[in-house]
């Protein structure tokens, strides 16, 4: 039986005008758990978070923290501690104090502040920068300092509303892997809120994709890209092709498809389903390959190259097919000097698939 830190109990959060920021939640995290909340702006992740957190009250339901339910517990005596996107760091004070800070409450002596808040420093990997002002930090430090300050009140729930936002590219990949490092080291379990779904698939153990205050899914990072339960999840995360089609046949594992532009193909069945019935096929774009010969069998459809882009290390091409409005989106490791300069527009392609790598998603 897993070890729930948290308990989400058929939480509604409702606005005043009748709007419902969290509909009906339910689902538990586990202790000592990275665990994403995802979705776009306005899907009542945060809310959520804040809820958690105790800076906001569920209308309906409760949330159990530690086994505990926390609706009369204010947020100061929660056992949780949250990192803000805007960091907050003191300028006016230096490291060592913005760290101490909320220490001081605690009555602690001298040497044990200074020894909690050094080995703060040794965990963020910035030891001997306790005199450096929080003005003089750089985005990544005063991220750090922010997440230091955090965990030396040792909470048994970290809550991370957008920690990343602020940072550049390059700093917040960096970023992506020491967090997610410094979780596995103090072994503290981690809610984060992020609307990036690179950033929530590469650090999660397990992710929860809202829209419109509902908990869409739950599951790991890989259930969550290659298997979604729905469109909305689908086209969520990462890039995805969605073919309308027509169930023709079902016959033990397999199911035969008519999708529009792609004719008949072949997917794996999913339960419940038979002849007749309205489904959406999807292909992740880096499971399909372009080709200029015909194959001789197998899934294919032909079409051209409405556009290509080259990036380094893949390609992206964009191939209209007849009878389908959206172009079908295909990547491809740029292998062998196969590049997006490789293919000729004026000549017909071929988009090559494994009947394994169709997703059916039903309305």
């Amino acid at each position: 039986m897993a070890d729930n830190i948290i308990r989400i109990e058929n939480v509604t959060k409702q606005f005043a005008g009748g709007v419902k920021a969290v509909d009906s939640a339910n689902f538990n995290i586990e202790r000592g758990e990275f665990f994403s909340l995802l979705g776009p702006s306005g899907c009542g992740k945060t809310t959520l978070l804040r809820m958690i957190a105790g800076f906001e009250f569920p209308t309906e339901g409760e949330i159990f923290i530690d086994n505990q339910p926390s609706s009369l517990i204010p947020s100061y005596k929660r056992p949780t501690n949250m990192v803000f996107q805007s960091y907050a760091i003191f300028p006016h004070l230096n490291v060592f104090d913005n760290i101490a800070y909320g220490l001081r409450k605690d009555r602690l002596s001298r040497k044990e502040l200074t020894r909690r808040v050094d080995e703060a420093l040794g965990m963020i990997k910035l030891s001997g920068f306790g005199a450096r002002r929080g003005d003089q930090l750089s985005g990544g430090q005063r991220q750090r300092v922010a997440l230091a300050r955090a965990l030396v009140k040792r909470p048994k729930v970290l809550l991370l509303d957008e920690p990343l936002g602020a940072l550049d590219k390059k700093l917040r990949e960096e970023m992506q892997i020491e967090l997610r490092q410094l979780q596995k080291n103090v072994g503290i379990t981690f809610v984060f809120v992020t609307h990036d779904q690179e950033e929530a698939l590469s650090m999660s153990d397990r992710i929860a994709v809202m829209g419109k205050g509902v908990v869409l899914q739950i599951a790991a990072p890989k259930d969550l890209y290659e298997r979604p339960s729905n469109v909305e999840v689908a086209t969520f995360i990462g890039t995805i092709n969605l073919i309308p089609a027509t169930v023709k046949a079902v016959a033990g594992a397999d199911a035969t498809l008519e999708g529009a532009g792609f004719g008949q193909f072949r997917a794996g069945a999913i339960d419940g389903l038979k002849a007749g019935d309205k489904i959406t096929a999807a292909l992740r774009p880096e499971k399909l390959t372009l080709t200029g010969a015909k194959p001789a069998s197998g899934a294919f459809v032909e079409g051209t190259i409405k556009a290509a882009a080259y990036l380094g290390d893949r390609s992206h091409y964009q191939v209209f097919v007849k009878g389908r409005e959206a172009p079908v989106y295909v990547a491809a490791q740029n292998v062998d000097g196969a590049t997006a300069t490789g293919f000729d527009p004026a000549k017909p392609v071929y988009v090559v698939w494994d009947p394994k790598a169709v997703i059916l998603l039903k309305a």
